[in-house]
């Protein structure tokens, strides 16, 4: 096979990080005979800092007509502290989800046996957690009407969802869960917010349509409570942008670091694979940071192609690594801590 991949390195640890998925990715290219040509894009403070917007056309015709999209991260402190900057990375991100139509972010949270003992939770807590949060990206406060009033002394975000959009991400959850335990959850927070309930009704109309799966309605603030309790009583779970960007980076810590989960944004047309964590700006260049979450991104990458032994080979490669204490330094916890780039090697190396 042969594919198009868009390479948007991005900010801070992003190309360090990117790096090591193209050389895991380009081993298992090797292995299995596939093709891929990369073709690298600026998005970010680097894009802004070049061009001075966060996602240049250029670059967008370059994702729109590959077929997936490996991403980094993106964002820089000097954008952060300042309130009032007009241009900001993260306007790129948002940009780039609405123009490539990827509605739904795919987050998986699972536990690695070789970590258990480094979560912050308990072993008996987290062992056997494995559920996977789609998270509704287009949509919602993000996107809403925002603005400023009273001579700026008042500001406001508006929360808005069509059914429509409730019902193409409640779709891809209900799918998923079918092919996985059967269970869905639709968190929402319906005894507050009018969004919530439409969400809720419209996923209580679909219940008829999947007979086999399982659905429970929980308020985001009990998911939240939950996650930290019983993280293995879950299995899917549907929710709104800003619910799901909060409870995904929770949810992200129980398997030890943040550096380890990966994640797909997929739409109608193409998939974009990133690690969960951001910039991560006080690591750059100093061969310190995780890459397996990137790289694990690069396995949910070849899957979604339908090459589930080229995943399988990354993923094994990452658990051997794990499990020989191949790791940086979030994880080494006073042992041998191996560079950014070492990692990368080892793991080409050993697919």
């Amino acid at each position: 096979m042969k594919l198009n991949i868009a390479l948007l390195a991005g900010d801070g640890i992003g190309p360090e990080v990117i790096d090591q998925a193209v050389k895991v990715s380009d081993a298992v290219a090797k292995k299995f005979n596939h093709e891929i040509n990369w073709r690298p894009a600026l998005t970010g403070a680097a894009a802004i800092d070049a061009v001075g917007e966060p996602y240049p056309d250029e670059t967008h015709e370059i994702c729109a007509s590959s077929d997936a999209v490996l991403f980094g991260a993106i964002g820089h402190p000097r954008f952060d502290n300042d309130p009032s900057a007009k241009v900001r990375p993260e306007q790129g991100l948002l940009k780039m989800r609405k123009k490539l139509g990827l509605f739904a972010n795919v987050r998986p949270t699972f536990t690695f046996p070789s970590l258990l003992d480094k979560s912050p939770l308990k072993r008996e807590r987290i062992e056997g957690t494995d559920l996977v949060f789609l998270r509704e990206l287009t949509g919602g406060i993000y996107f809403g009407e925002k603005g400023r009033r009273d001579e700026g002394e008042t500001a406001f975000d508006n929360c808005v969802y069509t059914r429509a959009e409730v019902q193409r991400l409640a779709k891809k959850g209900f799918e998923l869960a079918m092919t996985r335990g059967k269970k869905l959850c639709c968190v929402d927070k319906a005894n507050v917010l009018e969004t919530s309930r439409l969400w809720r009704e419209t996923v209580q109309a679909m219940e008829k349509e999947y007979p086999e799966v399982e659905v429970s309605y929980e308020f985001v603030d009990a998911v939240a409570m939950r996650l930290v309790q019983w993280p293995n009583s879950y299995d899917v779970l549907i929710t709104e942008n800003l619910f799901g960007d909060i409870l995904t980076d929770e949810a992200s810590v129980i398997s030890g670091s943040m550096g380890l989960m990966p994640s797909a944004s997929l739409g109608s047309n193409i998939g974009l694979f990133e690690p969960i964590h951001g910039s991560y700006p006080q690591a750059t260049g100093l061969n310190i940071a995780n890459p397996m979450a990137t790289v694990l991104s690069a396995a949910m990458m070849f899957e979604n192609f339908g090459l589930q032994e080229e995943g399988k080979a990354i993923r094994d490669a990452v658990n051997s690594a794990l499990n020989k204490g191949i790791v940086t330094e979030d994880l080494a916890d006073g042992g041998k801590a191996f560079g950014t780039s070492e990692v990368g090697d080892w793991l080409s190396q050993n697919i």
